[in-house]
């Protein structure tokens, strides 16, 4: 049977938890029960979080540091229990990218979005092996689909995510770890608030995207994307031929008839 993570398994590490989809999810998980370790560079951010709800336990640090992710699934487990379910969802999308082909900015995307998952999740994947259970869940995006303007190195980390996260599930499953992919929309957080140059469809609240996201770790499949129209909108797209692909894309892109979702 597929593992899905309960509150009495041990404990949630969620990464890039001091904001965004991080933050919310942690309080979610906490809300119902879970006890989390939350990692993220702003120890002021992770703090305030700890202060919201006694079930949430700071743990900083960066996830491009290797040894300090291994040193913090080592602490952890040490001091609390077994991680149960290991929330990679720290990433960045860096707005200097709609500038032009900056190698430096892609580099630091692909360093971070891809080097610093892969670093959190080899701690994790060692430990859930040896116990023969466990569930991680990788977040990408919607933009792991396909090419979106302005947005180069991120859109090439989240499809690379993607494809690790696949690649991962074939393998892992014979060790008894569960492993998913979140796929979100646009969701309101820092990241989507500078000037992207187009409309966002389907604009999410975090809270919102949050409970979706927490539905599909007790329930859902492999993939767990939303909001739906959106996420089938990119996937029947995918299925055109380029020359018909970009300018639909590109016309879906532009709409500007979208509201913002916050439940």
């Amino acid at each position: 049977m597929t593992y899905r993570a309960k509150p009495k398994d041990g404990f949630v590490w969620i990464t890039g938890a001091s904001s965004g989809i991080g933050r919310a999810v942690a309080l979610e998980l906490a809300r119902r029960g879970f006890r989390i370790a939350a990692t993220a560079r702003r120890h002021d951010a992770l703090a305030e979080l700890t202060r919201l709800n006694e079930n949430i336990h700071a743990f900083p640090g960066d996830i491009t540091d290797r040894a300090k992710m291994a040193a913090i699934v080592s602490e952890i487990e040490s001091a609390h229990g077994p991680v149960i379910l290991a929330f990679l969802n720290a990433g960045l999308y860096l707005p200097a990218e709609q500038r032009g082909f900056l190698p430096d900015i892609i580099a630091q995307t692909f360093e971070v979005n891809i080097g610093g998952t892969v670093n959190s999740l080899a701690p994790v994947l060692e430990a859930m092996r040896e116990r023969r259970t466990g569930q991680i869940v990788i977040t990408s995006s919607l933009a792991g689909y396909g090419g979106i303007p302005g947005s180069l190195a991120y859109c090439a980390t989240k499809s690379a995510l993607i494809s690790m996260a696949e690649t991962l599930r074939l393998t892992a499953a014979a060790d008894g770890i569960n492993v998913q992919v979140v796929n979100p929309g646009f969701v309101a957080t820092a990241m989507t608030s500078c000037d992207t140059g187009f409309e966002m469809p389907f604009l999410m609240t975090a809270e919102a995207a949050a409970k979706r996201i927490c539905d599909g770790f007790d329930h859902g499949g492999f993939e767990i994307t939303f909001p739906r129209v959106l996420a089938w909108s990119f996937k029947m797209a995918r299925l055109l031929p380029y020359p018909l692909f970009s300018p639909m894309f590109l016309r879906l892109m532009r709409r500007t008839t979208w509201r913002l979702i916050d439940g």
